[in-house]
C-alpha cells in the first residue's frame, strides 16, 4: 500500500498537530512545587502532588507557586519608638504558600504578595516599637516582641493563603543626625562630669591644703614655743651654772670672759683695734691675775 505525496503531508501535519495537542494537554508539577488549572481565568482545580497531570489543550494554563520556605526583605523601616527615639529597623522574613487557591484570588503573584507583606511587615513594625522604649528594644524582652510582631503579620499573612514562619530584625541603627546628636549629648555628658569631677578634686585639694597648712602653722607655732621653752629653761639652766661658777672662782670667771672676748674680737686677720695699751681690755696682757691700772690716756 502506498500513499501519495499529499497524503504524506496531510498525515505528517496531523502527527505535529497531535503532538501540539498532547503537549498543550500535559504538564508536570515538581515535588518543589504545587500549580493552579486555570480556565480564562478562573481556577478549575489546584494541583498539589508531583507527577504528570493533563488539562484541556489550549484552554486551559497553568500557574506554578513554590512549596518552599521563601524568603522577604522590605526596606529599612524608620520607627519611633515610646521614648520618641528613631530607629532604622531592617527587618526579613520567611513564608510559605500553603493555600495556592487563595494566594491566586487575593495577588495574583508573588511580586504582588511581596508588596502587601512588606507593607504588613512595616505597619506591624511601627504599631508594635511604638509602644517600647529603646531599653525593651535592646534587652532580653526582643524575643517577646518580636513573637508579637510575628503573630500580627501571620494573622494578616493567612489572609492570603501564606503561612509566616518567621520574622527578625536583622538591625536596628540610631538615623545618621539622631546618632550624631548622641554622641554629642553624650560628649557634652561626659564632659560635664569632667569639669564635675574636677571642680570636686580642686576644691577636695583646697581643703587638704588649708588643713595641712593650718596644720603646720600649728605645728610650728607649738615647735616654736617648746624650743623657746626648752631654751629658756636651757639658759636658766646655763645662768645658774655660770653664777655657780663665778662664784666659786670670780677671779677665773673674770679670765674666762676676757679669753673669750680676745676670741671673738681677735678671730679675724683683718680685724683692727685702737686702745691705749694700759686699757682695760688688755688687762690680762699686762698682769697675768688681771689687776686693775688706771688710765693715764684717753681713748681714741
Amino acid at each position: 500500500m502506498s500513499f501519495s505525496r499529499n497524503e504524506m503531508t496531510v498525515f505528517g501535519i496531523g502527527i505535529i498537530v497531535i503532538g501540539i495537542i498532547v503537549y498543550s494537554a500535559l504538564f508536570t508539577v515538581d515535588q518543589r512545587q504545587q500549580a493552579l488549572v486555570l480556565q480564562f481565568g478562573q481556577v478549575i482545580r489546584p494541583v498539589d502532588e508531583p507527577g504528570l497531570h493533563t488539562k484541556l489543550p489550549f484552554v486551559q494554563n497553568v500557574v506554578y507557586y513554590d512549596k518552599r520556605v521563601l524568603d522577604l526583605d522590605p526596606q529599612v523601616e524608620q520607627v519611633i519608638l515610646a521614648d520618641q527615639i528613631r530607629l532604622d529597623v531592617d527587618t526579613y522574613a520567611r513564608y510559605r504558600i500553603i493555600n495556592p487557591l487563595k494566594f491566586y484570588q487575593a495577588v495574583k503573584n508573588e511580586d504582588e504578595f511581596r508588596a502587601r507583606l512588606s507593607n504588613v511587615v512595616n505597619s506591624s513594625l511601627r504599631r508594635v516599637l511604638g509602644n517600647v522604649s529603646l531599653l525593651t528594644v535592646l534587652s532580653s524582652d526582643r524575643d517577646t516582641i518580636m513573637a508579637d510582631i510575628k503573630k500580627e503579620v501571620d494573622t494578616e499573612a493567612r489572609n492570603f493563603g501564606v503561612q509566616l514562619v518567621d520574622v527578625r530584625i536583622r538591625r536596628a541603627d540610631l538615623p545618621e543626625q539622631a546618632t550624631q546628636a548622641t554622641y554629642a549629648r553624650m560628649r557634652s555628658e561626659r564632659e560635664r562630669i569632667a569639669r564635675q569631677r574636677r571642680a570636686e578634686g580642686f576644691e577636695k585639694s583646697q581643703q587638704i591644703r588649708a588643713t595641712a597648712d593650718r596644720e603646720r602653722t600649728v605645728l610650728l607655732a607649738e615647735a616654736r614655743k617648746q624650743s623657746e621653752i626648752l631654751r629658756g629653761e636651757g639658759d636658766n639652766i646655763a645662768y645658774k651654772i655660770y653664777a655657780e661658777a663665778a662664784g666659786k672662782d670670780p677671779e677665773f670667771y673674770r679670765f674666762y670672759r676676757s679669753m673669750e672676748a680676745y676670741k671673738k674680737g681677735l678671730s679675724n686677720d683683718d680685724t683692727t683695734m685702737v686702745l691705749t695699751p694700759d686699757s682695760e681690755f688688755f688687762r690680762y696682757f699686762r698682769d697675768l691675775h688681771g689687776a686693775e691700772r688706771p688710765p693715764t690716756t684717753q681713748r681714741r
